[in-house]
């Protein structure tokens, strides 16, 4: 068998990734849209659609070689129901993986610029700006979620509810 690429390994890891934010955001309680538990901090709906903009403008970013944040592109404008949020996150995230297919591994140490100057490789914002950041911030939703009375998804393992069945699954077959 074929080692696969650096590109392939992040394409196959982002979209393991991505089916994550997809089940949190699919438990977030439909009536919690503004729920803000920081009153400084992002509500849940603005957090969840945090990671829609995050696929977005990082993919436009890394396929343009420069990001720009005043780019409106029309699949970020961001739904205000929660029923919509998964859906609209699964179409930004579609469009963004069509982005990045073609990357060839000879591009990854290519810098992509900032508005203010700085700048990062492909290859930085691949595994740092795209899926590290977007880990951070579905851990924050999956806290957020649960703040407001949710049942996150148990990602890495079981979550404490999965655990319980589990667990009642194992005593009655004892």
């Amino acid at each position: 068998m074929a080692n696969p690429n650096e590109i392939q390994t992040f394409l196959k890891t982002w979209e393991y990734e991505s089916q994550g934010v997809i089940r949190v955001l699919e438990s977030i309680p439909d009536d919690k849209y503004d729920f803000r538990p920081d009153p400084n901090g992002r509500s849940i709906g603005e957090m969840a659609w945090h990671l829609s903009e995050s696929d977005g403008y990082m993919s436009m970013g890394i396929a343009g070689r420069q990001v720009g944040f005043k780019d409106a592109l029309p699949e970020l404008k961001r739904p205000k129901e929660v029923k919509l949020l998964a859906p609209g996150y699964r179409r930004v995230h579609e469009l963004a993986v069509e982005r990045l297919r073609n990357l060839k591994t000879e591009e990854l140490d290519e810098n992509v610029k900032f508005p203010d100057g700085t700048s990062l490789t492909v290859r930085e914002m691949l595994w740092g700006a795209m899926l590290h950041h977007l880990i951070h911030h579905r851990a924050q939703l999956v806290l957020l979620c649960r703040l407001a009375g949710g049942t996150p998804p148990g990602l890495y393992g079981p979550n404490r509810e999965e655990m319980q069945a589990l667990r009642e699954k194992m005593a009655a077959k004892a």
